[in-house]
């Protein structure tokens, strides 16, 4: 009997070790959330879209330039280090692969740039914070997958759509050099909207207001709730030179 009353515990040991080992083997398997974007001007040389696969399971179909998948929202991705490769899109004919590591939960825009004929492709892993912006405020990002020959880096200033008033320093986000990501900016709601456009966006050199590389009319926020933008910024198809329009992604709407 003092056998039995002995083994009874370490039976129920092990039990609870079996138990704790399958709750951490299964919280490491919690998925990422992930978007990709197709920032590499030269894609057209390769079939003018990408297959994307994570760890050997194809995420993404056919995302061309400039585009990216999904179209809204996220996909889950399985979370730590692995390896993300571009394909031509329907081929196994590689374009790029690089290595990512991505936490579990989160939320994350990636965004491949760069020259796939020079191999030369680079990506970038931005992660995102779609939490609310504050009452009367809207959000905005930049992302810089520009490898253009203009400027090292640009700084973006948003103002109100119609605005007679020149920009002035300080820029909305300042200094976003290529490959790199900007913090979140807060900007007042503009509750004035011109066909369906309530902010322009100003991009220039850092450190300068003149001459405007580009502008464009954006849309963001209601009277009720605030929202989130990425501008991606990219380069023209097939042409070494800042694309005259960025890449929206609706984060928050």
């Amino acid at each position: 009997m003092s056998r039995c009353f002995k083994a009874l515990p370490l039976a129920l040991a092990l039990a609870a070790l079996s138990i704790v080992t399958a709750s951490c083997g299964s919280s490491s398997n919690v998925p990422a959330q992930v978007r990709f974007v197709n920032a590499i001007q030269d894609t057209a040389q390769y079939g003018t879209a990408l297959d994307i696969s994570v760890a050997g399971t194809k995420e993404f179909t056919d995302v061309p330039f400039p585009g990216f998948q999904p179209s809204s929202g996220y996909t889950k991705i399985v979370s730590g280090g692995s390896a993300l490769q571009g394909v031509q899109t329907g081929t196994t004919i590689p374009v790029f692969i690089a290595d990512i590591s991505l936490t579990a939960s989160a939320q994350y825009t990636l965004v491949a740039t760069g020259f796939a004929t020079n191999n030369d492709v680079v990506l970038i892993s931005a992660l995102d914070n779609n939490l609310p912006p504050p009452t009367g405020q809207e959000n905005f990002r930049v992302i810089n997958a520009s490898p253009s020959s203009g400027p090292a880096a640009v700084d973006i200033y948003i103002v109100p759509v119609g605005s007679t008033t020149p920009i002035t320093p300080p820029a909305t986000i300042s200094n976003v050099a290529y490959r790199s990501a900007s913090t979140y900016a807060s900007v007042a709601y503009n509750p004035n909207f011109v066909q369906g456009f309530n902010y322009t966006m100003f991009v220039t050199a850092t450190g300068t207001t003149s001459p405007i590389l580009f502008s464009q009319t954006l849309s963001a926020g209601s009277s009720s709730a605030g929202s989130i933008r990425t501008l991606v910024l990219t380069d023209q198809q097939n042409i070494n030179q800042l694309n005259p329009s960025a890449l929206v992604l609706n984060d928050l709407n």
